[in-house]
């Protein structure tokens, strides 16, 4: 672990890889890139190494989130440490939700638009060659049934979510006072003379 002390090219390109994609993937290889939407990072953006702050990166492909590329100070107390380690499982739990919940929404919606279109008789293109749709009150069929079937995995994320949020606030609190105690405890002691 010596090699990825804070500012260490190692770290760096540790860093970078685990926020970069994997590059340009062939048509045969779509549907494996699908399957694993839910561990995708399509960003090679990398921060600069003397940055002090947090970055926000493109939005990933699949999960529509930014993901946060965090900041670790080279003198990251373990308090601090444990509120980044915190916040960078809570985004990977998040991003890995919601690529899972859209490739599924997607997934579904193009199965109900095919199976209406059949049901009317229609393909898949218009006799003009382009896609072919349907109108906004038999979208909302499926909009209210996807809802519906989800409803308790939303109500399930709603939950995880806001404990997750909850104990971060926490860990942000005590943080706060541990530097403002570490502060109080620097300043020099008057004395009467």
């Amino acid at each position: 672990m010596a090699a990825l002390r804070p500012g260490s090219k190692a770290l760096r390109r540790l860093l970078c890889r685990s926020f970069s994609g994997g590059g340009v993937r062939l048509a045969r290889e779509r549907a494996t890139e699908r399957r694993d939407a839910a561990s995708s990072r399509v960003s090679r953006f990398c921060p600069p190494r003397q940055s002090c702050h947090d970055w926000i990166g493109p939005p990933d492909k699949y999960s529509n989130l930014r993901p946060v590329h965090f900041h670790v100070p080279e003198n990251e107390s373990p308090l601090e440490q444990r509120l980044r380690e915190l916040r960078q499982e809570t985004q990977e739990w998040n991003q890995q939700f919601w690529a899972k919940q859209n490739l599924s929404f997607n997934k579904e919606k193009e199965e109900f638009i095919y199976s209406r279109l059949q049901a009317k008789g229609s393909g898949p293109r218009t006799e003009s060659g382009q896609r072919a749709t349907l109108d906004a009150e038999e979208m909302a069929d499926f909009y209210k049934d996807f809802l519906s079937k989800n409803f308790q995995k939303h109500m399930c994320y709603n939950r995880d979510w806001y404990k997750r949020n909850f104990a971060i606030t926490f860990f942000m609190g005590k943080v706060a006072l541990e530097r403002m105690w570490s502060k109080l405890k620097q300043k020099p002691k008057k004395t009467s003379g």
